[in-house]
């Protein structure tokens, strides 16, 4: 099985910087992973934290679009439960015409933040999560000019409309959306970096349980996977007590910007606060370039996908740059050439 590589960025503020620097790395990180040979980009919806500045996926992904030539990009996703079908179908619809054939339409029901933020998001919507579904049958159904879930719309029409939409995803970190995406014949991203439990699973099940659309013949499914690579495991080992206090930090409410190794090695921890770092470090795969490839091979084996998205935050930069070089060399991907 050949085993095709993408990226998933979360836009992170590293400490000592500001949001600005973490868009900034975002369109150089799009840029380098291009080149690199990774096939997908796509960026996800925070909202309410000081520690990921990416609160509007459609805004990056027209910004990272236009700085790459070939590179798919995308939303990672798209929180729908907050926005009207039509509009979001508008804003990719316009993104597929800019970007022919290089948009992807990734959707999630998570809040993408806390509860009082997730209440201003919907400011004034009686419309709760549990309409979900037909947010999804009716955006599907202005994109390809099927028939929407509620009629009354069936004469709406999205203009520009691209003569091939955005390829459509489902994300989620449990069965839910696999259900979902397995019943309307979608594709399937399972976020296994947030909640690595029953994710084998879910993804037999979602396979086992597609129904073709006029979209997709069969199923097709990718994993969310977090990793730092580096020279050496010791190195990555050093990489990584950033992501256990950032993981400490986000059980406490107070997400803000990510923090150096020096400063996740000098925290005071409790007993539960390490247990709670050394279980997110258990939940990504880190070490040199040899043991971060053959850790992403058997997860594609074990979960029965032919494609990882990487999702890599180290402080430094040149560090999480350097992470995804090493990988794309590990697995030996083939390297564009600059446009």
């Amino acid at each position: 099985m050949t085993l095709t590589l993408s990226v998933l960025d979360q836009s992170p503020v590293r400490s000592g910087g500001t949001a600005f620097d973490a868009i900034e790395e975002t369109v150089k990180l799009a840029q380098a992973t291009e080149k690199l040979g990774y096939q997908r980009y796509w960026l996800a919806e925070h909202h309410g934290t000081d520690g990921l500045a990416g609160v509007s996926p459609e805004i990056l992904i027209a910004r990272v679009a236009a700085a790459t030539t070939t590179m798919r990009i995308g939303s990672g996703g798209v929180m729908l439960s907050h926005y009207s079908p039509l509009k979001v179908a508008e804003n990719f619809a316009l993104l597929q015409t800019m970007y022919p054939g290089r948009i992807d339409l990734g959707l999630g029901r998570a809040p993408g933040g806390d509860y009082l933020t997730s209440i201003a998001m919907q400011y004034g919507s009686e419309i709760g999560v549990e309409y979900y579904p037909t947010k999804i049958i009716d955006l599907k159904a202005f994109l390809t000019g099927t028939v929407p879930a509620n009629k009354a719309l069936a004469n709406v029409k999205v203009t520009p409309r691209p003569t091939v939409p955005p390829e459509i995803w489902l994300l989620g970190s449990s069965d839910e959306s696999a259900k979902l995406a397995a019943t309307f014949g979608l594709s399937f991203a399972f976020a296994h970096f947030i909640n690595p439990i029953g994710a084998e699973r879910i993804l037999r099940d979602y396979t086992a349980n597609f129904q073709p659309s006029d979209l997709l013949a069969k199923p097709k499914a990718a994993l969310c996977v977090g990793a730092v690579c580096a020279a050496t495991q010791a190195e990555a080992d050093r990489l990584a007590l950033s992501r256990g206090l950032w993981r400490v930090m986000l059980d406490k409410g107070a997400l803000g910007p990510y923090p150096t190794p020096e400063e996740a090695a000098a925290y005071p921890y409790t007993e539960q606060e390490r247990r709670t770092a050394e279980k997110s470090k258990r939940t990504a795969i880190i070490g040199d370039p040899s043991t971060v490839k053959a850790g992403l091979e058997k997860m594609a084996a074990d979960h029965a996908v032919e494609e990882i998205m990487v999702v890599t935050i180290c402080h430094e930069f040149r560090a999480r740059l350097r992470s995804y070089e090493l990988i794309a060399q590990a697995f030996q991907l083939s390297q564009r050439e600059a446009a």
